[in-house]
């Protein structure tokens, strides 16, 4: 389960995750979380591409009977489409994944893929992004079924990615997720990593980076990689070149990518909030980085945490914010304070 801030690469190495498990002759099936989306829908639509492709590569009829038997029980048990694209022609099989308990049945969905991968010698790996979008049921159900496959050794894992909150919400939905899950915090490139990343693609184009242009943008970007990667294609397309970028570059260039994620990667990230919202926001960013006190953050509102508790829990829920730890706010995006200040200027 990788956490970390938005823009650090999470979702890049999640799909080299499939990649190396494609390689190596599993089949790989990726989602992305989402607050309106369906969690059982998503996870049986998941289970059927996955079934799918292995019944189509294996051509094991009996095995594949049984299992989209099982997955179709899990269809009809919580009322999802058995029309259209998840029209399976399979008649449900009773007693494996139709329980309505969702723990016990995803456990069932899983635990019959994962017996069909094994059984031809294969794998499946789910990929999941955003998975802090999942309600605390969700995320029991799914870490429950995950626990049911690791027990009976079966060839079925889950990678996800998400913010910073994850491992606490993790072990808040079960104890054991830290037994079953590794937590990798990504973050920002130390710096000789963040040089090496704008160094070495330039290098094979035949430009050299000056020292100093190089020192500048790092200073700029913390090697956050995002930001690192805007720089660095600001500085490129402002450069006259032939074959270096100087200083002089960069510092042209500095205008140019703040207004690319003032527009861009900042500005999305507040288009679906309200008013109030937007204030706790401001007043979060008045305060200079994070993290903040939620009192504190309150205080410059001039309202009682109570009255703000709302926004703040749904600025949460909206993915713009965490809590490294009670009382505690923070942004989920690096250096959203300084567009908040920018912005409110």
């Amino acid at each position: 389960m990788l956490t970390g801030l938005r823009g650090v690469g999470k979702t890049v190495l999640l799909r080299e995750f499939g990649r190396t498990a494609e390689a190596h002759g599993w089949t790989h099936v990726p989602t992305e979380a989402a607050e309106s989306q369906r969690f059982v829908e998503s996870m049986a639509t998941l289970v059927r591409k996955a079934l799918l492709r292995l019944s189509a590569a294996r051509r094991a009829a009996e095995r594949a009977r049984r299992a989209l038997g099982i997955l179709r029980s899990f269809l009809v048990r919580w009322n999802l489409p058995d029309g259209g694209e998840l029209a399976l022609g399979f008649d449900p099989i009773p007693g494996f994944a139709d329980s309505g308990a969702l723990d016990d049945d995803l456990a069932g969905l899983f635990a019959a893929l994962g017996e069909f991968a094994q059984a031809h010698d294969t794998g499946v790996l789910f990929t999941v992004d955003e998975i802090q979008y999942l309600s605390q049921d969700e995320l029991t159900a799914l870490i429950m079924g995950l626990h049911r496959v690791s027990q009976d050794q079966l060839p079925f894992m889950i990678a996800g990615a998400g913010l910073p909150s994850l491992p606490s919400l993790a072990g808040e939905a079960r104890s054991y997720a830290e037994r079953l899950f590794s937590f990798p915090v990504i973050d920002s490139l130390p710096a000789g990593e963040a040089r090496e990343a704008l160094l070495s693609p330039a290098a094979d184009e035949g430009v050299h980076w000056r020292p100093d242009a190089l020192e500048r943008i790092i200073d700029l970007t913390h090697g956050y990689p995002y930001f690192l990667q805007e720089f660095g294609k600001q500085a490129w397309d402002v450069a006259a070149g032939p074959d270096h970028i100087t200083v002089a570059d960069v510092e042209a260039a500095v205008p140019v990518a703040i207004h690319e994620l003032d527009t861009g990667f900042f500005r999305v990230r507040i288009g679906r909030t309200t008013d109030a919202e937007r204030a706790y926001l401001a007043a979060m960013g008045s305060l200079g980085p994070g993290p903040y006190g939620s009192g504190k953050v309150a205080a410059a509102m001039g309202k009682a945490t109570t009255q703000v508790g709302p926004h703040r829990d749904a600025l949460i829920k909206r993915g713009l914010c965490y809590s490294p730890r009670h009382g505690i706010i923070d942004f989920t995006v690096p250096m959203f304070d300084q567009f908040i200040r920018r912005w409110t200027a």
